[in-house]
């Protein structure tokens, strides 16, 4: 009995330091990832990860990972797989030697040889949390996993119940992140109407950018004024429409004002409207900015340029919901969706009485903060290559396709010189400096195939060129051997044990010298957002 206790107390010890680290402090998102992060320090196991079901899609999706763990895009359907048939049956599944198992495809994760032969594999379901009936049956929600160095059958149980009191211990926040998911995926489903160039440029892959969403999606469904923070060219208009779309005003109107672009004479006139007669030139009545939208949502790009008079007419607007147009004193109700944004901190504009102190504290209330593309490297691969997809589909379209050859101008790929001088370079333009490069780049393009060369001279070096010396015939071939596993690499998502296989070499080969070389697999990662 008392073999058994020792035997058990790990576990309970993990539970209780799992217990000890929940608080409203933390976002269920937090709790989850550090609990991942848990099962593999204190007890070794190796790729633990969440997978949750998607009712709008019908697949299950992996929304968790042990961060140490390079992940791969894939999807499986209920009853497929391992994965998919605990989440079928609703019963845990102990796999003692993932070589044996026919049903396990380890679609998610690149092992080893070694590793599918030596490794465990158990599968616990993720219940529902009851609900007010404790006899109805329990929807199954997802399936925490994990790989076990352990070989003994006892152990294996004993992980087993573990991860099944782990995966009833963190079920509600699971329902809680699932519930997310689906109010994300109705966020992305809204936007279907944007138009597909400038969607793809700006909801990316970084996990920063998902954040973004995510927080977007939670405050579409608002009423409060919303204030969008960014640099020039990170994507502030288009997230506007992302979050009026995805809002209960989708079907009223949307209307953007480029606060900059009005002069500050015409400015107040311009949001507010004005009577017939009320200055020379008012000839008819006219609507402002403010009364078209009504019902809709309003966009206020620059809200930092607007003057002191138009300051005080949106702060009524906030506060009152009413405007007055220029030349009468009689108020108009007026229901909009303010969303504003500034490119710069408007604190200090606060500070030096050049914005309304409470129209800051109006707007400020709601914040989303959009990092510069430099801040969130692992975008621009992508993006770069959503680009080109762009530019060779224009290019189409505008008819300058070859009917017997094809498009021959088409890019097929970025050398990896080129992808190293893209991803180190400061893009203080973001995405629409970005945008110009490639479009240059494409251009100049003489064999299909990005090379350092063809990119602008403000990304290139004597060096990135190979204009500083001759090379040697040792850096050659390692310069060719780099570019031709990069390639493999981007066709193959990441995941290097494909990327081996489109080389027709093996994966220990492959792995070495993604290794040797210092290459990031994971920046070629694309997950579809």
């Amino acid at each position: 009995m008392q073999t058994h206790l020792d035997e058990s107390l790990p576990y309970l010890e993990t539970l209780k330091i799992m217990a000890a680290y929940l608080g409203p402090q933390r976002s269920f998102t937090s709790n989850l990832e550090f609990f991942l992060q848990t099962l593999a320090k204190r007890h070794g196991f190796l790729r633990a990860h969440l997978v949750l079901f998607e009712p709008e899609t019908g697949l299950l999706r992996l929304r968790f990972a042990d961060a140490t763990q390079a992940v791969n895009e894939a999807t499986y359907s209920p009853g497929v797989g391992v994965t998919g048939q605990v989440f079928a049956k609703g019963k845990p599944v102990i796999v003692e030697k993932m070589n044996d198992d026919p049903h396990f495809m380890s679609l998610l994760f690149s092992r080893t040889d070694e590793e599918m032969e030596n490794l465990a594999f158990i599968s616990v379901p993720v219940l529902a949390p009851i609900g007010s009936n404790p006899m109805h049956a329990r929807d199954v929600i997802g399936t925490l996993n994990v790989d076990s160095a352990s070989k003994d059958e006892d152990d294996l149980q004993r992980q087993c119940l573990f991860l099944e009191t782990l995966a009833a211990f963190i079920a509600n926040g699971v329902a809680h992140v699932q519930d997310e998911m689906s109010r994300l995926w109705r966020f992305d489903a809204a936007s279907n109407g944007l138009d597909n160039e400038v969607h793809d440029f700006f909801f990316s892959f970084s996990r920063i950018m998902r954040h973004v969403a995510e927080q977007a999606n939670h405050l579409a469904q608002g009423r409060a004024p919303l204030l969008l923070v960014g640099e020039v060219g990170v994507g502030k208009e288009i997230l506007a429409t992302r979050i009026h779309k995805a809002s209960s005003r989708k079907d009223m109107s949307f209307v953007v004002c480029h606060c900059m672009a009005l002069s500050d004479e015409k400015m107040h006139a311009e949001l507010v409207g004005y009577q017939k007669g009320a200055f020379h030139g008012a000839v008819q009545t006219q609507k402002g900015l403010f009364e078209q939208a009504q019902y809709g949502s309003i966009f206020l790009n620059s809200v930092d340029s607007l003057n002191t008079e138009s300051q005080l007419a949106l702060l009524r607007l906030l506060q009152e919901q009413e405007i007055i147009r220029v030349g009468v004193d009689t108020p108009i109700p007026c229901d909009v969706r303010v969303i504003a944004s500034s490119s710069v901190p408007l604190e200090p504009l606060v500070s030096a009485g050049l914005f309304s102190e409470e129209l800051f504290a109006r707007l400020n209330l709601y914040t989303i903060q959009i990092p510069p593309l430099r801040e969130r490297r692992e975008d621009i691969i992508p993006l770069a290559e959503r680009i080109l997809m762009q530019i060779a589909s224009n290019e189409e379209a505008a008819g300058k396709t070859n009917e017997l050859d094809g498009n021959r101008n088409a890019v097929k790929r970025i050398s990896y010189p080129a992808l190293e001088l893209l991803t180190k370079y400061y893009w203080s333009g973001n995405v629409p400096e970005l945008q110009k490069c490639m479009e240059h780049a494409a251009q100049n393009c003489s064999d299909q195939v990005i090379r350092a060369g063809d990119l602008p001279p403000s990304l290139q070096t004597a060096e990135s060129t190979s204009t500083a010396n001759d090379l040697s015939f040792g850096d050659a071939v390692e310069g060719f051997e780099k570019e031709i596993i990069v390639d493999a690499l981007i066709k193959a998502n990441g995941n290097i044990l494909k990327a081996a296989r489109i080389l027709k070499s093996s994966y220990r080969i492959v792995n070495y010298k993604v290794k040797k070389y210092e290459i990031n697999s994971r920046q070629f990662i694309v997950r579809k957002v």
